[in-house]
């Protein structure tokens, strides 16, 4: 009887051990936050972004990561992109739905497809490596957007086809409770047809 107990305690632990390492609920994970870092680029300002740290199911940070003031902000991006013989063009905005102002927030353009090195971006972009350009939306009152952006890039070779990722790099903390409206992956042929996202 002493031996099946036993059996049954280790059964329990193991059990409980594999839960805490699906969960990810390990040391570094409780009360972690997502804090900004600097990205330097020289080609223009230095934009902050998120560093890796727990994240929900969607994505999201969790409640104990979220700004401490409670603050909430709905962050969307929307634009079209096109490609025709290696150039891209790109042309999006963001747009805060509110309820919060926010102070500043990053966007981040990551293509499938290496770009041409020495290019020139827009006062308020700058690269983060090869394939990934970071753009600064400066402060977005509560229903409010920011300037559009236009960006022309050449991609290092002539691909058929090019997958663009947007999403937010950081937004200075707030909760978003909808990110699918800023969050988008668009396949985008070599047509030159605007695809919208």
């Amino acid at each position: 009887m002493g031996a099946m107990r036993r059996a049954t305690v280790v059964t329990v632990a193991a059990v409980s051990a594999a839960m805490v390492v699906a969960l990810g609920a390990g040391p570094d994970a409780v009360g972690a936050a997502r804090v900004p870092e600097v990205s330097d680029g020289p080609d223009g300002p230095d934009l902050p972004v998120a560093s890796d740290g727990p994240v929900a199911s969607d994505g999201t940070p969790p409640a104990a990561a979220r700004d401490i003031d409670g603050r909430e902000a709905d962050l969307a991006h929307h634009g079209r992109v096109s490609l025709t013989r290696g150039l891209l063009e790109v042309r999006f905005e963001s747009e805060n739905h509110g309820p919060s102002r926010l102070a500043d927030a990053t966007v981040r353009l990551d293509f499938s497809e290496p770009l041409a090195a020495g290019q020139t971006l827009p006062a308020d972009c700058l690269w983060n490596g090869a394939r990934t350009v970071l753009c600064r939306t400066g402060q977005l009152r509560a229903v409010g957007r920011s300037h559009a952006f236009d960006i022309r890039l050449r991609t290092a070779g002539r691909p058929h086809q090019v997958v663009l990722r947007v999403d937010t790099a950081w937004n200075g903390g707030a909760a978003d409770s909808n990110p699918e409206n800023h969050r988008h992956r668009v396949l985008v042929p070599d047509t030159g047809d605007k695809y919208a996202f």
